[in-house]
């Protein structure tokens, strides 16, 4: 494969699609719509799914497992759920398969295995966490009840692309039950708080908070909140949602519980969810064209030294000063790659780092061991710079959080460049059609405007910002009527 990469001005896609092949981060799968996340890609999943975790704990939250699959009948005890998820489900019918009698080798499902009740692959797991809680929830004293879930869900996709939209993908999905509304909503405003944190302070990325219109919320909810990113193409991306939902599924489920007050009541819930699309977040709003850009904080490798030498008399030099320098880096909870592979040349293995976005590459020579200095080179601003190497390992240190700093304020300075507010309906076109990003603007307040906005443009409303200033103004299109204004994008 070659390790071309086709700039971004030329065609974002396949940019994209570029980096995430070419990267190392995921392949494409046999089955339609399903992708191979690579190793490379795991282990930058696997680090940030570490983190959340730690945060999800460190807020009292357990973490359970429950069954792939989902009866039919649960998924449509919620009306709102079931209309919302209905077109996306992939059904199981049958249990067995046999051999074709008339055709060996081929297999067939056998008729005779239908199952009594369709089975769905689970697209999202409340129906059968509800119908778990209706047997552990009695009484106030099993509230709250603070429920994580690592797993894979399937939401059959007919246009997909690798990490942003793929028929099944990777997530957690949290599930609390709350004795008041109260407790619940402050809950659900609890998780947004902690994916804004962690998409920031680990990903780099800013985020802006805010509440989903009623067209925008998720199926089952009485209210969604969710976390807004702006992608360097101008389009927004949703990266992660918090969801209110009232009592609507310990009412489907009948999930009662005694209060305090010796009465009997429904208790209060909540989902929250971030998934493996977090990486085509990562991807776009920080790679270039020489490759991808990753934080240091969630890096699958923050720093790589390659040696380079003429002999392996040099080569055993270069190795005893690399031992002592790793042996520092790891103490500091650096992780660090020595690649003396003898079977490409240093410049090789600089695009390849280069182009798989580790945030940190040293080079050391002899005449660099002679001088006692190395050269340290940052993904972020390709910049390089010969330092001592004395207290080299501190300075590598140092240089990570830079990096990190650096990429969150790179990223915060391209969004706030990238909001526009606008009065009228020519300016909010012509926003979007040359500039693109959020595009803050009045609105009515009605579904139906809301719709209309999209059909002509393709923007929808992002999100209403949380503690948003309260304005009069007139409605973009209708000229209605507005109190405050929301953000408008075009979204993947």
């Amino acid at each position: 494969m070659s390790k071309e990469i086709t700039p971004r001005q030329t065609d974002h896609a396949q940019w994209y699609n570029d980096l995430i092949l070419k990267g190392g981060l995921a392949d494409y799968s046999a089955v339609r719509g399903c992708m191979v996340i690579k190793p490379y890609g795991f282990a930058l999943w696997e680090n940030m799914r570490d983190q959340l975790d730690r945060m999800f704990k460190d807020t009292s939250h357990v973490n359970a497992y429950f069954p792939l699959f989902v009866p039919r009948t649960f998924l449509e005890k919620e009306e709102g759920h079931a209309e919302g998820f209905a077109k996306e489900c992939a059904v199981v019918t049958h249990y067995r398969l046999k051999v074709n009698p008339d055709k060996k080798g081929e297999l067939m499902v056998d008729p005779e295995s239908k199952l009594e009740e369709e089975l769905i692959v689970r697209p999202t797991s409340e129906t059968v966490i509800w119908n778990a809680y209706r047997d552990w929830i009695q009484s106030y004293r099993d509230l709250p009840l603070l429920i994580n879930q690592w797993a894979n869900v399937v939401r059959w996709e007919m246009r997909t692309r690798l990490f942003l939209r793929t028929t099944e993908f990777l997530w957690q999905e949290g599930h609390t039950a709350h004795a008041t509304a109260d407790e619940a909503v402050e809950e659900t405003r609890k998780m947004l708080d902690v994916y804004a944190d962690f998409v920031e302070n680990w990903m780099a990325l800013p985020v802006i908070k805010g509440v989903k219109t009623p067209n925008e919320r998720f199926a089952g909810a009485v209210d969604t909140y969710c976390i807004e990113a702006l992608m360097q193409d101008g389009k927004a991306l949703q990266a992660g949602t918090s969801h209110f939902l009232g009592q609507n599924f310990s009412k489907a489920f009948d999930v009662k519980f005694l209060s305090r007050e010796n009465k009997l009541e429904h208790v209060w819930a909540t989902s929250w969810g971030v998934s493996t699309r977090l990486i085509g977040a990562l991807v776009m709003a920080h790679s270039d064209d020489q490759g991808l850009v990753i934080p240091p904080r969630i890096a699958p490798l923050q720093v790589v030294i390659v040696p380079i030498y003429k002999g392996d008399d040099q080569k055993a030099l270069i190795d005893a000063k690399v031992s002592e320098i790793m042996k520092e880096l790891k103490a500091m909870g650096v992780s660090v790659k020595y690649d003396d592979a003898d079977n490409a040349r240093p410049g090789w293995k600089f695009a390849e780092y280069e182009l798989k976005g580790v945030p940190v590459r040293m080079a050391i020579g002899a005449r660099d061991l002679a001088n006692n200095v190395v050269e340290v080179a940052r993904r972020d601003t390709k910049e390089k710079t010969t330092v001592s190497m004395d207290g080299i390992s501190a300075y590598v240190k140092s240089l990570l959080d830079d990096i990190q700093s650096n990429l969150l304020e790179r990223a915060r300075s391209f969004r706030e460049a990238h909001i526009t507010r606008v009065d009228t309906w020519e300016e909010f076109k012509q926003v979007l059609e040359t500039k693109g990003g959020f595009v803050s603007a009045h609105w009515d307040g009605t579904g139906e405007t809301e719709e209309k906005i999209k059909e002509e443009t393709k923007a929808t409303i992002r999100c209403i910002p949380l503690d948003n200033p309260q304005e009069e103004g007139a409605c973009i299109f209708s000229g209605k009527p507005s109190r405050e204004r929301v953000l408008f994008a075009v979204a993947y």
